[in-house]
């Protein structure tokens, strides 16, 4: 028996609908990049649209002239017609300049900028679950005058959090092992790496990353790795200090503090990821027995690298610590192949599946 759902709009009007799918928001990211064609092959696909109710937040114009041309570079492919899809047609009147595919600019910029900021928005109101964007240009949000290191802080400042975090998850397609690599410090100079690392930050990324775990993928008393700073996690001291000083005694008293969990570290960074390798090409036998549930890096590269080795086409970024999921493919507007049509949409099928789940198992 199906039962009734309710979603509040902004103006506060209740509406009832007894279709329990998941609701998201898919923001098409910076029009010049491939967003938009990726989104048109991911929505494509019945196995995606069938689990979920899709509103694409964007410029409908946009999306039909990709459409449009994808039609004539790839007259087989299989797209979705704008025309048929649920749209939020989001116009900015003070956008300066012209969209050119291949390039990101001041009107990209403030045109993705304003996608995301509305589905935020509509999101907080509660009309949608949660949102999956597409790729954007820093670059191009500076030129427009929007001073954000990404999409991720804009987010938590509009949802008015302070803890949160990029959760980086990829499902094996050889073994269906899942890898999930959260960053303790994101999108800054390595030069400044050691200087905010803090034991705060550390209890605070863990406390993020434990709580989604047992939250969003439903592990109970989850194995967590965490990664050393220094080349063999300092050599006690003779390649670094920070182990020494603050790192291990940090992870001995958060072992006490966490009695019930597994935590693993300071692993040396050139070996923490050879078993979860290991288990997401099945090369070791059964090593997934042997790897962990998350995985705690503390820089940008550290995290990203061995995810983009393994899953560069199907890894997911989420931002952890939100009131509601967001998800969004873990690769960047790719201006140097956008109009093409050769984009994969693979991550941004697996976004979108990774928010079903998500919203799913919140629920």
């Amino acid at each position: 028996m199906k039962t009734e759902q309710s979603f509040f709009t902004e103006s506060g009007t209740i509406l009832r609908n007894d279709d329990l799918r998941p609701c998201l928001a898919v923001t098409l990211g910076d029009p010049g990049g491939v967003g938009p064609e990726v989104i048109l092959k991911a929505l494509a696909d019945p196995s995606v649209t069938e689990s979920c109710r899709v509103t694409v937040v964007g410029s409908r114009s946009l999306l039909l002239k990709t459409y449009s041309q994808l039609r004539e570079i790839l007259p087989g492919e299989c797209l979705a017609d704008p025309d048929s899809l649920s749209m939020l047609d989001v116009e900015v009147p003070s956008v300066d300049g012209e969209i050119t595919v291949g390039c990101g600019n001041a009107a990209s910029g403030a045109l993705s900028f304003a996608f995301l900021e509305t589905a935020i928005g509509k999101t907080l109101a509660g009309e949608f679950q949660g949102i999956v964007t597409g790729p954007i240009a820093k670059s191009a949000w500076q030129a427009a005058g929007h001073d954000y290191p990404g999409q991720t802080e804009l987010l938590a400042e509009r949802a008015g959090v302070e803890r949160f975090g990029m959760l980086f998850v990829a499902r094996s397609p050889h073994t269906g092992w899942t890898l999930r690599s959260l960053l303790a410090t994101t999108h800054i100079p390595l030069s400044q790496v050691p200087e905010l690392l803090t034991p705060e930050l550390m209890s605070r990324k863990l406390d993020l990353l434990v709580e989604c775990l047992q939250k969003d993928f439903g592990i109970a008393k989850p194995r967590v790795a965490i990664a050393g700073l220094n080349p063999h996690s300092g050599e006690q001291g003779q390649l670094g200090i920070e182990e020494k000083y603050w790192l291990i005694p940090w992870l001995e008293w958060e072992k006490k503090r966490r009695s019930d969990l597994v935590l693993d570290g300071p692993i040396p960074p050139d070996t923490m990821w050879v078993k979860p390798g290991q288990a997401w090409f099945g090369n070791h036998g059964n090593s997934s027995l042997f790897t962990h549930d998350g995985y705690l890096a503390l820089y940008h590269d550290q995290g990203l690298i061995p995810v983009k080795l393994m899953a560069f086409d199907r890894a997911i970024n989420t931002t952890i610590g939100l009131p509601f999921v967001r998800t969004s493919p873990d690769h960047g507007t790719a201006f140097d192949i956008a109009g093409k049509g050769i984009a994969n949409p693979t991550s941004m099928k697996a976004a979108l599946q990774l928010a079903v789940e998500l919203v799913k198992q919140r629920s």
